[in-house]
């Protein structure tokens, strides 16, 4: 899917909403809500009285990790960004090339045999990932524990729009729960951000539900916007009961952010029903495919290259996405994952 509006200049969150103004929390970001092609601008705080007792949210999980490392390849300078972790215990990596601002000049891996040399650990890189453009390379850990590395030396990935460094802590959402040993997400699932404890507990005595699932995010591409790879991710049973339960009365299922639908919709059988499930999923939710689960996606604004595009569309129909993003771009809304949020309902 092409839009036929771009991202204006200006238009990238630079910093999180909490460190724009004196008295601003996570939640003071705004909301534009799509319902079809029906159009309306809200603040996030008001998320509560836009859904309806009954609803269910679908919420990730999955922490984010301090999955950016300072590296050097022979005499070069790197940034090694930390994917995705295998089940044979290799990294899905990508190289980038450090510039001051965020490290956004994507750098060629390879060849098979390269070593990447970190604090106290020794990368070998051994095959590239397919359908990436060769910039993720499966890497053996030679020596050292990716682990410790990361706590002591890792940073959140940030890129240029960005103002500046943040601690990990501004990356993390309310619903993070700590993962195993160097478990997470390589970025933040940023849906989810603008919730704060007081508006969970808001939603909740209103009759709101929430369903928790994981997905571990892997390195978006943030030059080529290629379609998502293979994630790992879990449906608990509880979760995959309630969300049937829901389907089968009046309340609506919304996911929020693109990684609870890639995890639900993948854990739900062409008869509708969702069961618990937990692996790695390779689906690409596209129109044609379309969802089989979710009313309703709660998610940032995607530039208009951007595979997510997709997801949205296969939701709401094209007709309904275009019309929300020529809405953002005229009403100024904030993109990236620091930005306002968009409410997509079917």
């Amino acid at each position: 899917m092409t839009l036929t509006v771009g991202v204006p200049e200006g238009l990238s969150a630079r910093v999180p909403a909490e460190q724009r103004g004196p008295g601003l929390d996570r939640d003071a970001v705004r909301l534009l809500v799509s319902r079809g092609t029906e159009v309306s601008h809200h603040v996030f705080g008001e998320l509560p009285r836009l859904l309806r007792a009954g609803d269910l949210l679908v919420v990730n999980t999955s922490p984010t990790l301090a999955a950016a490392v300072d590296g050097r390849v022979g005499h070069t300078r790197v940034v090694v960004h930390f994917s995705t972790r295998g089940d044979d215990g290799r990294w899905a990596v990508e190289l980038r090339a450090p510039d001051g601002r965020g490290t956004t000049r994507a750098r060629a891996g390879g060849p098979a045999g390269t070593e990447v040399r970190l604090p106290g650990v020794r990368l070998v890189l051994e095959e590239a990932l397919s359908g990436v453009s060769g910039r993720l390379w499966w890497a053996r850990v030679a020596t050292g524990a990716v682990g410790g590395l990361l706590r002591e030396y890792g940073r959140p990935i940030r890129y240029s729009y960005t103002e500046r460094d943040q601690p990990l802590s501004v990356y993390q959402t309310v619903f993070a729960l700590p993962g195993a040993d160097g478990e997470g997400s390589a970025e933040m699932p940023s849906a989810a951000r603008p919730f704060t404890a007081r508006l969970v507990a808001e939603l909740v005595s209103r009759g709101v539900q929430f369903a928790p699932i994981t997905l571990h995010t892997g390195v978006a591409s943030s030059e080529a916007y290629e379609p998502p790879y293979p994630e790992r991710f879990a449906v608990p049973e509880a979760s995959a009961r309630l969300i049937n339960a829901v389907r089968a009365g009046e309340g609506r299922v919304v996911a929020v952010g693109t990684t609870a639908v890639r995890a639900v919709e993948s854990a739900t059988g062409d008869d509708g029903v969702v069961r618990a499930a937990e692996g790695w999923t390779d689906l690409v939710v596209t129109p044609e495919r379309g969802v089989r689960v979710v009313d309703g996606l709660l998610t940032g604004l995607h530039e208009p290259e951007a595979s997510h595009l997709l997801m949205l569309e296969a939701v709401a129909g094209r007709t309904a996405i275009g019309r929300g993003y020529e809405e953002a771009v005229r009403g100024g809304y904030l993109w990236h994952e620091f930005g306002d949020v968009h409410l997509v309902l079917r």
